[in-house]
């Protein structure tokens, strides 16, 4: 039977120790700190020679749903009962609302060094200390909305705007396209800083701090924000019943994305599955 991902501004009480219990056991058996390492590995960018599978390429819808599964799996061997929630950042938009509470995931970095100093991730409690990162710093951070550099979180009309288009992708199948579903949602747009950020990518730089760069995986709200990413393809697949993941072949030879993307039935790395093996997930679980 599937199981349920829920909005984690419904969880009781209840469900949000057990999910927080089971996400501090699995960084302490060392396992969280792999899915840090094998993010950071598949961080690649449209400039870079080789394969592109987590971004910046059509297979980063199903890429991290994958990882949110193996995620998911690693907290269901601790608890049976614990499911990843899902942070709905175009209702619950401000630094006080889930999940910024103290049960949950903690608050905003403090202004000095934007170490975050409340919750259950806290360095300060000892268990959650960075040990995979792009720096040498070991205590979570955050800077929501970046006061500095003020960042608005996405707003429903935005993520509208992509639910709407009916083509999942298009060549050149990277940053740069205008029209299709998954960099309309992944949000790669044109100009400089934040104002060329959209949805998925405008979240990140709205948390700040550790969600920046390949090591987002280090902040939990990682996994919220995803399983929120992951319900959009959800929906947009019933939306446009019939649309698949593109490209369906891989590009040929003379192509200049010619094994740099991931075609519909080829196997996505580092796993042994394909993107069409993972657009229907309706046996592992459903959103409520």
């Amino acid at each position: 039977m599937a199981y349920v991902r829920r909005d984690a501004a419904t969880l009781t009480r209840a469900e949000q120790r057990r999910f927080v219990k089971a996400l501090l056991e699995v960084k302490r058996r060392g396992e969280y700190d792999e899915f840090v390492r094998m993010h950071i590995e598949y961080f690649s960018a449209d400039g870079e020679h080789g394969l592109r599978a987590a971004h910046m390429a059509p297979s980063f819808l199903p890429w991290h749903r994958r990882f949110l599964l193996d995620l998911e799996r690693a907290l269901r061997r601790v608890d049976s009962s614990v499911t990843v929630p899902y942070w709905d950042w175009t209702r619950d938009r401000t630094t006080t609302s889930a999940p910024w509470t103290d049960r949950l995931l903690g608050g905003d970095g403090r202004r000095s060094d934007h170490q975050v100093m409340t919750g259950p991730f806290a360095y300060r409690h000892g268990n959650w200390t960075i040990k995979v990162n792009v720096t040498d710093r070991d205590f979570l951070t955050r800077e929501l909305g970046r006061p500095r550099r003020p960042v608005d979180l996405p707003t429903k009309s935005e993520l509208a705007w992509a639910l709407k288009d009916p083509v999942y992708d298009v060549a050149p199948w990277d940053s740069t396209v205008t029209r299709g579903f998954r960099n309309k949602l992944e949000g790669w747009g044109t100009g400089r800083g934040g104002t060329s950020w959209r949805n998925h990518n405008r979240v990140h730089g709205w948390v700040g701090g550790d969600m920046l760069g390949g090591a987002s995986v280090n902040d939990p709200v990682f996994w919220l924000h995803h399983a929120f990413i992951d319900l959009q393809w959800y929906r947009w697949q019933r939306r446009h019943r019939g649309a698949r993941y593109l490209p369906a072949t891989p590009p040929g030879q003379g192509d200049r994305q010619h094994g740099r993307i991931v075609a519909r039935r080829q196997i996505l790395p580092p796993w042994d599955v394909t993107p069409q093996e993972l657009e229907d997930v309706g046996r592992i679980y459903r959103y409520a």
